[in-house]
């Protein structure tokens, strides 16, 4: 059975990343030269996948589809175990093909997009990683390994959004949309961790099999955490606004990532949990609620739109809105083919949106007359509802404020602690301390972590308290023999973390942490 061979579409776009990436270390495919190189082996790669994925469809129109595949135990303790399994019914099979026929043609397209762009090869080794994500996503045979490719696809959103990482707003949008997706993240897990507590298993085939025995409320639990995910990942109401944030990126990107394939993964994973869903009426009410919003959010906010990736990425939440309203319903099959066909439309347009910004000689197509009679509603579509500022209060300031007394507290603590001296002054030996320490005292006051909510005052705490303790007990009574070993400590250390900052050290710790994860 060619299905035995699945495993081979995220490996083969995997492995034409870590050769991009060893080449580019060593030296082999640098600069203008080495872009043939790297687009040769990123286009051979995505055909094969999408060869692998055209053989199992001709075989599945003759013999049926595959159905669950195990290739090996992953990890098993006690009752509980993960496989590293897949599952393709037809659902499977026609979102790969979907996926590889982009990832292909989104390639191709990409290697005169991206010519001579400083960091060409980066940019390929993302979109390989993303798209054996996206294959690792629709055709895992269980929860765990679909949050792997779940995770992998996050990553490489963020990466490719702050792609001009040395441009504030690109590095910070990549945040912003990295920290909301992190909301779904939680939800995902729940739901995943629900699983094994109640349903004692994880497979999808299981779901599909009918043997559910749970009660209404756990059941309820189970795809709220997984509704979350869905709801954020493909940017329904009222997370939409992070989308229009991710647009940063290059626009092949845009197309591949939030016009055509990574915006429909929440939508996928209702359609996976449609045995659950059919018997849960009340949840499948929400769905629809959120879905309606969205479409409105969507359609009201693209209306004032003008500039043509903006009006795109509005019209894509609204048509997965739609998705989402017809999951809802219990349109399943349209919901599924309506996925098909608005990613191969909107990937169209993402890709074809240069072109037709050079062809265009004139202005943006104005506001609907009828919209600025309605002056709260005309004001609220420019704002975008809102929904922006809402964030900004409930979750990047919460994050920054923490952000910043965990890196305070690294400064005045943990630095301190290792022996890596302040940027204002140096302790060279305990008679220096003494004679500096007012000094000392008067520079800590101003500079003592500052916390911020609950978390931020432990900090402050905590610190004092250490502040104290290293002062009082170790300074005074260790002597400059102390104080020396402390500092070749911290020199060593310093050394090290200069050295894993280096790309190439930073390589070897992420295969090195695949290979154990693996």
């Amino acid at each position: 059975m060619l299905g035995n061979f699945i495993y081979l579409m995220p490996l083969l776009p995997l492995l034409a990343a870590f050769w991009i990436g060893m080449s580019y270390i060593f030296g082999h495919n640098r600069g203008e030269s080495g872009e043939n190189m790297t687009a040769k082996m990123a286009s051979s790669a995505s055909l094969a996948s999408l060869i692998c994925i055209l053989l199992i469809d001709v075989q599945a129109l003759f013999l049926g589809t595959p159905g669950q595949i195990v290739v090996s135990n992953w990890l098993s303790s006690g009752k509980y175990q993960i496989d590293i399994s897949f599952y393709l019914d037809g659902l499977a099979l026609v979102l790969l093909t979907l996926i590889s026929l982009i990832s292909f043609l989104t390639i191709r397209f990409s290697i005169n997009y991206m010519h001579r762009e400083d960091s060409f090869q980066r940019f390929f080794i993302i979109l390989l990683i993303f798209s054996a994500a996206m294959f690792l996503i629709v055709s895992a045979g269980n929860m765990v390994l679909t949050f792997v490719g779940w995770e992998i696809a996050g990553v490489c959103s963020y990466l490719l959004i702050a792609y001009n990482f040395d441009r504030p707003i690109p590095a910070a949008n990549a945040s912003r949309v990295f920290i909301t997706n992190r909301i779904g993240d939680v939800g995902l897990i729940a739901g995943i961790f629900l699983s094994f507590m109640w349903l004692g298993h994880i497979e999808w085939i299981k779901i599909y099999e009918g043997t559910l025995e749970i009660t209404t409320l756990q059941s309820d639990l189970i795809i709220g955490g997984f509704l979350l995910a869905a709801l954020v990942k493909s940017a329904q109401f009222p997370f939409s606004p992070w989308i229009t944030r991710a647009l940063e990126g290059p626009t092949p990107s845009s197309a591949i990532f939030y016009g055509s394939l990574m915006v429909h993964s929440g939508v996928y994973l209702m359609l996976r949990l449609e045995p659950m869903l059919q018997e849960n009426e009340t949840l499948s009410a929400i769905i629809i609620i959120f879905g309606l919003l969205t479409i409105i959010y969507g359609y009201f906010s693209g209306l004032v739109q003008c500039d043509v990736k903006s009006a795109f990425i509005f019209s894509t939440v609204t048509h997965v809105g739609l998705m989402f309203v017809l999951i809802g319903i219990g349109f399943y099959t349209l919901a599924a083919w309506y996925l098909v066909l608005h990613a191969i439309w909107r990937a169209y347009h993402f890709l074809h949106a240069p072109s037709q910004m050079h062809a265009i000689n004139k202005a943006a197509r104005p506001v609907p007359v009828w919209l600025t009679r309605f002056k709260v509603l005309h004001t609220a579509s420019l704002q975008r509802f809102w929904l922006d500022n809402i964030a900004n209060w409930m979750i990047v300031r919460p994050m920054n404020a923490l952000a910043h007394d965990a890196h305070s507290f690294d400064e005045k603590i943990v630095s301190r602690l290792i022996g890596k001296p302040k940027q204002q002054y140096m302790i060279t030996s305990l008679a220096s301390w003494e004679k500096n320490k007012d000094t000392l005292h008067s520079t800590d006051k101003a500079s003592m972590v500052r916390g911020h909510g609950l978390i931020g005052s432990f900090m402050e705490w905590l610190a004092s308290m250490m502040e104290w303790f290293e002062e009082q007990l170790i300074l005074k009574s260790g002597g400059e023999g102390l104080l020396d070993l402390v500092q070749k400590v911290g020199v060593y250390l310093q050394k090290i973390e200069n050295l894993l900052n280096q790309p190439r050290y930073l390589m070897i710790i992420v295969s090195i942490t695949f290979v154990i994860i693996i």
